[in-house]
């Protein structure tokens, strides 16, 4: 005689057990499955902070699956800070980032820690801000829509309209904000503004500013402090400003770069996230160092924007460390 199924069993309607898709039947028998988040972490360099934190995750049920940590105290201008990242998962009933932190809480408050933990199934929300120059928002929307970077980008703004119909073929909006050349204070302050509503209403997390030839001023800096990067067409500190292409050729050089850094108050100095460089002779004039240029700015920028959203990088005052 066949048994009918148990209450906890049965489908919605007390429909009879052969109706249940697969699928159901899946769910029904498999328990909860454990869910991952990054734990990123900073304090003072000491002994025993590998060992009390990951004491606090296992006695919490929870299993790391990878671990890496650094502590800047060796060189002369270390800043004597520790810094860890933890990939690890949770049982469902303290998978969520409110009931982590108070799993940890009494670790940070004895370290005196900054730790944020991070949900790996929530993607990362980027705003990219462009100019006229259209090669890393491509490589950008390209690289996102093939899977290949963890994050959701809600959208594209600009100063210009050059870049419009590329957004658009991707389905993203557009969004339009005009600054005059040589705008007073007052214009480039309201402009920047509407970047930073639209970034607040988006609930954005980054700001990728993707060869977008706009200062941003100093009230924008500091609202996306550590959440905005720049890509330089440069190798850092050398040759900063515009035209660095032609600076590189009026002074011969025989390496070419881009670099990544966070966007800082001070132009063009905020901690450098990724550079990479190609070599080059005295052969090319400085349109083909503009073409190699902009294949290594696409990969710079590609890796910081992925590490960031990836939550691989901490700052260490003006330096960062990358968890590669």
């Amino acid at each position: 005689m066949k048994l009918p199924l148990p209450s906890t069993l049965m489908p919605a309607g007390n429909a009879p057990e052969a109706l249940l898709s697969e699928r159901q039947r899946a769910a029904i028998c498999q328990p909860a499955r454990n869910r991952e988040f990054v734990l990123r972490l900073s304090c003072r360099d000491g002994k025993g902070l590998v060992f009390a934190v990951s004491s606090a995750l296992y006695d919490a049920g929870c299993n790391i699956l990878d671990s890496q940590q650094f502590g800047d105290v060796a060189a002369q201008d270390g800043t004597g800070l520790f810094f860890m990242r933890i990939h690890f998962d949770a049982p469902i009933e303290i998978a969520h980032t409110a009931a982590l932190e108070r799993t940890l809480a009494p670790v940070v408050a004895r370290y005196g820690m900054q730790a944020q933990f991070h949900d790996r199934e929530s993607e990362s929300r980027v705003l990219i801000l462009v100019s006229k120059e259209g090669h890393c928002l491509n490589d950008l929307l390209y690289r996102t829509m093939s899977g290949s970077m963890p994050m959701r980008i809600v959208g594209v703004a600009s100063n210009h309209l050059d870049c419009r119909n590329i957004a658009q073929s991707y389905g993203l909006p557009f969004h339009h904000f005009p600054i005059a050349a040589g705008a007073d204070e007052a214009a480039r302050n309201a402009q920047q503004a509407r970047i930073l509503a639209l970034a607040e209403s988006e609930a954005v997390n980054l700001v990728v500013l993707a060869r977008y030839m706009q200062i941003l001023g100093p009230a924008l800096c500091e609202a996306l402090k550590g959440r905005a990067i720049n890509i330089h067409h440069s190798f850092l500190p050398s040759f900063k400003g515009a035209r660095p292409y032609a600076q590189a050729h009026l002074r011969g050089v025989k390496l070419i770069g881009a670099t990544a850094h966070y966007v800082t108050e001070d132009l063009d100095e905020g901690p450098i996230i990724e550079q990479d460089v190609e070599r080059i002779d005295h052969s090319l004039a400085p349109s083909e160092l503009a073409l190699i240029g902009r294949d290594v700015e696409c990969k710079v920028l590609a890796r910081a924007v992925k590490w960031h959203c990836e939550h691989r990088v901490l700052l260490n005052g003006a330096r960062t460390v990358v968890f590669r």
